[in-house]
């Protein structure tokens, strides 16, 4: 999960209009979401969301929910478990407080690390953009000898990631498109779609093979060695 808080919650904002996209074209700059996508959070995460039900006035995530749930946008997550937007922001903050006294617990997807290692050799520029924290990522990466990454970037809006794709690719200068970004979630293709790159679907994460299906992503992937396909 994101935290798996991350999954679980949305922003007052709505989205913004796409932009075109590239479709073709070699893939130089690989873009990573983290919880769920490298880091396997899910169960940590969902631990943490409920235990702050009470305290922020939403719904539990039960087991029973769990397929629904895994159909449904962010968005719409958020109004099933009753999720206020004026709270949000606190929620947000203090779920990635909670994962950090858990990071060391927290193992990779199982074939992720080979994938990422491998892809590394092969001189892709690799990087992270993540509604986690850079201090619980910088720690995961070095735990687990993932941390030759070129950069890592947060996204203070667990639904602002289209705007920090954008600065990213300003600030490490590469193109439109020359990026892929791999993520988990139905959200990350529609920040995608806004920032207007390319988005490549994982199926091992949190939102469902047919939610992320709907979105239209540029590719669907279901192991992770199918990351070494990118051209």
């Amino acid at each position: 999960m994101k935290n798996h808080l991350a999954r679980f919650v949305g922003l007052r904002r709505r989205p913004k209009s796409a932009v075109a996209i590239p479709t073709d074209g070699p893939v130089r700059v690989l873009v990573f979401d983290f919880d769920g996508t490298i880091a396997d959070t899910f169960s940590h995460g969902l631990e943490i969301l409920n235990s702050m039900a009470a305290e922020f006035g939403y719904q539990p995530l039960s087991a029973e929910d769990l397929p629904k749930a895994r159909d449904m946008t962010t968005r719409q997550l958020m109004r099933h478990l009753g999720i206020s937007s004026r709270r949000l922001p606190m929620i947000a903050h203090k779920g990635v407080g909670r994962l950090r006294a858990r990071i060391h617990e927290i193992q990779p997807i199982p074939g992720v690390p080979e994938a990422l290692r491998a892809l590394h050799a092969q001189g892709r520029r690799l990087g992270i953009i993540t509604s986690n924290s850079e201090e619980n990522v910088g720690l995961f990466l070095k735990n687990h000898d993932l941390d030759f990454f070129d950069f890592v970037r947060s996204s203070s809006r667990l639904m602002g990631k289209a705007r920090v794709i954008r600065q990213a690719m300003k600030r490490e200068h590469f193109d439109a498109d020359e990026v892929l970004f791999i993520g988990d979630e139905t959200r990350d293709i529609e920040a995608c779609r806004r920032a207007g790159i390319r988005c490549a679907a994982v199926t091992w994460g949190y939102n469902s093979r047919r939610s992320l299906e709907a979105q239209r992503p540029h590719c669907l992937f279901d192991f992770p060695a199918d990351l070494l396909t990118v051209a």
